[in-house]
Protein backbone atom coordinates (compact mmCIF):
# COMPACT_ATOMS: atom_id res chain seq x y z
CA UNK A 1 0.00 0.00 0.00
CA UNK A 2 1.52 3.72 -0.52
CA UNK A 3 0.10 6.72 1.39
CA UNK A 4 -0.47 10.20 -0.76
CA UNK A 5 -2.07 13.32 0.51
CA UNK A 6 -4.32 14.50 -2.58
CA UNK A 7 -6.35 17.29 -2.18
CA UNK A 8 -6.18 17.50 1.61
CA UNK A 9 -6.86 14.07 2.52
CA UNK A 10 -5.13 11.06 2.94
CA UNK A 11 -5.89 8.08 0.91
CA UNK A 12 -4.11 4.60 0.35
CA UNK A 13 -3.42 2.89 -3.01
CA UNK A 14 -2.61 -0.77 -3.44
CA UNK A 15 -0.28 -0.67 -6.81
CA UNK A 16 2.72 -0.77 -7.97
CA UNK A 17 5.21 1.50 -7.01
CA UNK A 18 6.48 2.96 -10.46
CA UNK A 19 2.81 3.07 -11.57
CA UNK A 20 2.82 6.57 -12.81
CA UNK A 21 0.84 9.18 -10.70
CA UNK A 22 -1.66 10.10 -13.90
CA UNK A 23 -2.87 6.44 -13.74
CA UNK A 24 -3.23 6.17 -9.90
CA UNK A 25 -5.18 9.44 -10.09
CA UNK A 26 -8.05 8.34 -12.81
CA UNK A 27 -7.74 4.63 -13.00
CA UNK A 28 -7.58 4.08 -8.82
CA UNK A 29 -8.83 7.22 -7.61
CA UNK A 30 -11.33 8.55 -10.50
CA UNK A 31 -9.50 12.25 -10.28
CA UNK A 32 -10.03 12.10 -14.09
CA UNK A 33 -9.40 16.12 -14.43
CA UNK A 34 -5.88 15.54 -15.33
CA UNK A 35 -5.11 14.21 -18.39
CA UNK A 36 -2.95 12.16 -20.75
CA UNK A 37 -1.13 13.59 -23.26
CA UNK A 38 2.13 12.36 -24.23
CA UNK A 39 3.35 9.97 -21.58
CA UNK A 40 6.57 11.75 -22.39
CA UNK A 41 6.48 14.88 -19.92
CA UNK A 42 6.33 17.53 -23.11
CA UNK A 43 2.43 18.74 -23.43
CA UNK A 44 1.51 19.03 -19.61
CA UNK A 45 -1.89 17.80 -19.95
CA UNK A 46 -0.88 15.71 -16.70
CA UNK A 47 -0.25 18.78 -14.57
CA UNK A 48 -0.65 18.44 -10.91
CA UNK A 49 0.69 20.57 -8.14
CA UNK A 50 3.65 18.45 -5.81
CA UNK A 51 3.98 21.25 -2.75
CA UNK A 52 3.01 23.73 -4.79
CA UNK A 53 5.30 22.91 -7.85
CA UNK A 54 4.05 21.93 -11.69
CA UNK A 55 4.97 18.43 -11.86
CA UNK A 56 3.76 16.22 -15.03
CA UNK A 57 2.35 13.32 -13.31
CA UNK A 58 2.34 11.05 -16.27
CA UNK A 59 6.05 10.21 -15.63
CA UNK A 60 6.06 11.11 -11.99
CA UNK A 61 6.10 7.09 -10.69
CA UNK A 62 3.89 6.92 -7.70
CA UNK A 63 6.13 5.93 -4.87
CA UNK A 64 8.20 9.53 -5.42
CA UNK A 65 5.12 11.10 -5.40
CA UNK A 66 4.13 9.84 -1.40
CA UNK A 67 6.60 12.23 0.00
CA UNK A 68 4.46 15.50 -1.24
CA UNK A 69 1.15 16.88 -0.92
CA UNK A 70 -0.58 16.81 -4.29
CA UNK A 71 -3.31 18.93 -5.79
CA UNK A 72 -5.03 18.46 -8.87
CA UNK A 73 -7.73 20.35 -10.99
CA UNK A 74 -10.83 19.04 -8.82
CA UNK A 75 -8.99 20.07 -5.20
CA UNK A 76 -8.54 23.66 -6.74
CA UNK A 77 -12.57 24.47 -5.72
CA UNK A 78 -15.20 22.59 -6.25
CA UNK A 79 -16.88 25.57 -7.57
CA UNK A 80 -14.64 27.29 -9.77
CA UNK A 81 -14.38 29.82 -7.26
CA UNK A 82 -10.23 29.95 -7.35
CA UNK A 83 -9.05 33.29 -8.68
CA UNK A 84 -7.38 31.41 -11.67
CA UNK A 85 -10.33 29.76 -12.87
CA UNK A 86 -12.75 32.94 -12.50
CA UNK A 87 -9.96 34.67 -14.47
CA UNK A 88 -9.77 31.36 -16.94
CA UNK A 89 -13.43 31.89 -17.57
CA UNK A 90 -13.62 35.51 -17.89
CA UNK A 91 -11.04 35.58 -20.44
CA UNK A 92 -13.09 32.55 -22.49
CA UNK A 93 -9.27 30.69 -22.47
CA UNK A 94 -10.63 27.39 -23.27
CA UNK A 95 -11.39 26.39 -26.68
CA UNK A 96 -11.31 22.51 -27.08
CA UNK A 97 -10.48 22.62 -23.39
CA UNK A 98 -8.47 19.07 -23.04
CA UNK A 99 -5.05 20.96 -22.24
CA UNK A 100 -7.08 23.44 -19.72
CA UNK A 101 -6.99 21.53 -16.14
CA UNK A 102 -3.14 21.21 -16.67
CA UNK A 103 -2.53 24.76 -17.75
CA UNK A 104 -4.50 26.10 -14.79
CA UNK A 105 -2.48 24.23 -13.04
CA UNK A 106 0.71 25.25 -14.38
CA UNK A 107 -0.37 29.24 -14.00
CA UNK A 108 -0.99 28.25 -10.26
CA UNK A 109 1.91 27.28 -9.49
CA UNK A 110 3.55 30.20 -11.91
CA UNK A 111 1.23 32.73 -9.56
CA UNK A 112 2.76 30.65 -5.98
CA UNK A 113 6.13 32.15 -7.51
CA UNK A 114 5.66 35.14 -9.34
CA UNK A 115 2.83 37.60 -7.46
CA UNK A 116 2.44 40.02 -10.87
CA UNK A 117 4.37 37.97 -13.38
CA UNK A 118 5.85 39.56 -16.77
CA UNK A 119 4.98 38.24 -19.87
CA UNK A 120 8.58 36.75 -20.59
CA UNK A 121 7.66 35.15 -17.29
CA UNK A 122 4.51 33.63 -18.31
CA UNK A 123 6.29 32.44 -21.92
CA UNK A 124 8.88 31.06 -19.66
CA UNK A 125 6.82 29.37 -17.13
CA UNK A 126 3.87 27.97 -19.16
CA UNK A 127 5.57 25.58 -21.15
CA UNK A 128 2.31 23.15 -21.61
CA UNK A 129 1.76 22.53 -25.20
CA UNK A 130 -2.36 24.24 -26.54
CA UNK A 131 -3.13 22.89 -29.99
CA UNK A 132 -5.50 25.17 -30.09
CA UNK A 133 -3.28 28.25 -29.65
CA UNK A 134 -5.12 29.78 -27.12
CA UNK A 135 -1.62 31.24 -25.63
CA UNK A 136 -2.76 34.87 -25.59
CA UNK A 137 -6.18 34.07 -23.81
CA UNK A 138 -3.80 32.35 -20.96
CA UNK A 139 -1.35 35.05 -20.63
CA UNK A 140 -4.62 37.26 -20.41
CA UNK A 141 -6.20 35.02 -17.44
CA UNK A 142 -2.89 35.16 -15.50
CA UNK A 143 -2.66 38.53 -15.39
CA UNK A 144 -5.95 38.73 -14.45
CA UNK A 145 -6.04 36.02 -11.73
CA UNK A 146 -2.96 37.74 -10.37
CA UNK A 147 -4.65 41.54 -10.00
CA UNK A 148 -7.71 39.45 -8.43
CA UNK A 149 -5.13 37.61 -6.09
CA UNK A 150 -3.21 40.75 -5.61
CA UNK A 151 -6.72 42.48 -4.81
CA UNK A 152 -5.50 45.07 -7.22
Amino acid sequence: MISLQINGEDVEVDVDPGTPLLWVLRDNLNLTGTKYGCGISQCGACTVLMNGHATRSCTTPVSQAAKFEILTIEGLSEDSSHPIQKAWIEEDVPQCGYCQSGQIMAAVALLNEKTYPTNEEINKAMTNICRCGTYQRIRRAIHRAAQKRGGG
